[in-house]
């Protein structure tokens, strides 16, 4: 028998045998019903645009049901019309208006067809399930709405009488973005984020808040979430990375408009220490225009060079306090020869392509000056008390993790360590070696850490440092290569001392036998399983493709960030899966106010069709009908007593 305990907790939910019934009934429909469609996006990189029209356009699936819905029954362009309208609803109608064109009749037709489209999506669904999906003050009308019987002559009238009063009572304009949000909202059932959402794109905190009104969505961190994770524990290297960044892509709106984060103190330093220097190094790459803060190109530069050499004082001092990093030889401006103006990197040396260093004392290159002490505290300052950016930082711990396992899908962002003879790398931590699963599960209860503990506690530094570390450590699942080479791209012209190799997994992964191998590290089964994963583009252009490892590997970036189509030739992917196949959406480069519909490619197609019932949702709803049914006993056995309403 099952915990009495627990089950006396399940009888004040179902407290009669037919409460508890119905809803074994009602659970054992469920299993029966095809599973949700899951969505599998990774790599956003601040791509506020792209991203929000994907989500809304669920990667072209809502335009290829408009197409068998109405294929034959409206002209091309006018399905075009409708899908813009599920997309954008509030842009559209506002339009529309403006021009007179949104009128009663334009609002009937509209309805009647955004109607269809909502039974299209919502047929593998219960009535339930929609329900609990109905925007509260339109919840009866559409209830009724999509479930109207056509056959009936009096229901016809019923319906029409209903869209008339919508229209007569001048809310139809509501009523249409209900449906479109809707539509939206029953496409897709869950919400994959396979990592890094933040940089080099322009407005990451606007995917954030999209995410954060999905209905159900989970997230893998990247490096580059785990660096702005890191920079709101109050990690300075991590504040420094994320500034660096950023102002390097001349992304000055997600740090002030979206986050509050003000730079005015490093712009006036950065003013006077490099007031002679033009900063060549340091010049942004402007993919993206400001629209609220415009900054002077030479401005900015100096701004850039000014936080890139912070940063490299700051990582190396991290690298001092902990040599178990086996990092030593990244403290670069320790390496510097500042009279003969060369650095020696790897026991080689090179010419350096700027001495310019106002603030960098060549006795202890990583001493802060007491002014950069200044400002590294007010920046600090400034990330502390961001309230958006903590209210989303605290949305990636609560829907984020290193890794997640479901419906035999292994997703995380950027590899599991690997030696070169295929065995799980390991890393030490605080004496103890972790490798594999081990180490993933190790690194997501010390990122937990790195935020939640109190100042106060002695591990909360550890894992403050460790943050950075996991940005560019070179045992870290997330980065996967030997180092980060910022040092040498600003500074040496050898185009070879820019070369970051990659971790052995990504050569070996591509073959079944060591996908296998991490697929049994994880628990899941060899046959039908898949690992999805991102952080390195996939070259299309080069004849590169996503699908690896005879299908049980997918790497889902392509390039949705602008800094990357050029060398991908897309614009990203979004890997589907519904109940009868996996699907990839190869993304167009985004571009406003023009068909941006994805090519939907089916990759695997399934054996036979997938249930709720033989996913992981499925073996829950198993679980709590084995418990109903246990209280349905002690119900008739008279263990518990009716709760007679």
């Amino acid at each position: 028998m099952r915990d009495l305990a627990y089950l006396k907790l399940l009888a004040r939910e179902y407290p009669t045998v037919k409460a508890a019934s119905s809803e074994i009934i009602n659970l054992t429909a469920i299993k029966g019903l095809p599973k949700g469609t899951e969505y599998f996006f990774s790599d956003l990189h601040g791509e506020h645009e792209a991203f929000i029209h994907l989500l809304r356009s669920s990667s072209g699936i809502i335009r290829e049901k408009i197409k068998e819905t109405f294929g034959y029954v409206i002209p091309e362009e006018d399905q075009e019309k409708l899908a813009n309208l599920i997309y954008y609803p509030e842009k559209v109608i506002h339009q529309l208006s403006q021009e007179g064109q949104a009128n009663d009749e334009w609002k009937r037709i509209n309805i009647f067809r955004l109607v269809e489209i909502c039974k299209a999506v919502s047929s593998k669904y219960t009535r339930s399930k929609v329900r609990k999906k109905l925007p509260a003050e339109f919840a009866y009308i559409l209830d009724e709405l999509l479930h109207v019987d056509y056959n009936g002559k009096n229901k016809k009238i019923y319906y029409s009488e209903i869209i008339r009063s919508i229209i007569d009572i001048e809310i139809g304009d509501k009523f249409i973005i209900a449906l479109c949000r809707l539509i939206q909202n029953l496409t897709i059932d869950s919400l994959h984020i396979i990592g890094d959402i933040f940089d080099r794109g322009p407005r990451a905190d606007l995917i954030m808040n999209e995410l954060m009104q999905f209905h159900d969505v989970d997230i893998q961190w990247g490096n580059h979430d785990i660096s702005w994770m890191g920079a709101a524990t109050g990690n300075l290297a991590c504040i420094c990375n994320v500034l660096r960044i950023a102002i390097s892509y001349n992304s000055f709106d997600v740090l002030e408009d979206g986050y509050g984060i003000n730079l005015r103190p490093l712009s006036m330093l950065a003013a006077s220490v490099y007031k002679n220097d033009p900063c060549a190094r340091f010049v942004p790459h402007i993919l993206d225009e400001n629209i609220y803060d415009v900054v002077d190109p030479g401005l900015v530069a100096k701004m850039h060079k000014a936080v890139a050499v912070m940063q490299f004082k700051i990582e190396g001092q991290i690298i001092r306090r902990h040599p178990e990093y086996q990092m030593d030889g990244r403290r670069l401006l320790e390496q510097v020869d500042f009279q003969k103006g060369t650095v020696t990197v790897e026991g080689k040396t090179y010419e350096m392509l700027d001495m310019a260093f106002p603030t960098v004392d060549p006795k202890d290159p990583l001493k802060l000056t007491p002014e950069e002490e200044d400002l590294i505290h007010t920046l600090c300052l400034s990330f502390k008390h961001s309230q958006l950016l903590h209210k989303h930082v605290k949305f990636l711990y609560s829907h984020g993790a290193m890794y997640k396992s479901y419906n035999q899908n292994l997703l995380y962002h950027g590899c599991i360590p690997m030696k070169k003879d295929g065995s799980f790398e390991e890393l030490e931590f605080s004496g103890v070696p972790y490798k594999g699963r081990g180490l993933m599960d190790m690194i997501d209860k010390t990122v937990q850490s790195a935020y939640f503990l109190p100042e106060s506690s002695p591990d909360k530094e550890t894992a403050r440092d460790f943050m950075w570390y996991l940005w560019c450590g070179a045992k870290s699942p997330v980065y996967g290569k030997d180092k980060m080479t910022t040092f040498e791209h600003y500074f040496i012209a050898e185009k070879h001392t820019h070369k970051e190799t990659m971790n052995p997994y990504y050569q070996l992964s591509v073959n079944e036998e060591y996908c296998d191998r991490i697929l049994e590290e994880f628990g899941l089964p060899t046959v039908n399983s898949h690992i999805i994963n991102g952080h390195v583009p996939v070259k299309i252009k080069d004849g590169e493709t996503p699908v690896k490892a005879g299908g049980k590997l997918y790497i889902i970036d392509g390039g949705l960030s602008k800094a990357y189509q050029s060398k991908t030739g897309i614009a990203g992917y979004t890997l589907i899966h519904n109940s009868r196949h996996l699907a990839l959406a190869e993304h167009k480069p985004f571009c406003p106010g023009k068909e941006n519909t994805p090519k939907v490619t089916i990759v695997e197609k399934m054996k036979r069709r997938i249930m709720v019932g033989d996913t992981d949702l499925g073996g829950e709803l198993t679980e709590r009908i084995e418990d109903l049914k246990e209280l349905v006993k002690v119900y008739r056995n008279g263990i518990l007593k009716e709760k007679m309403i």
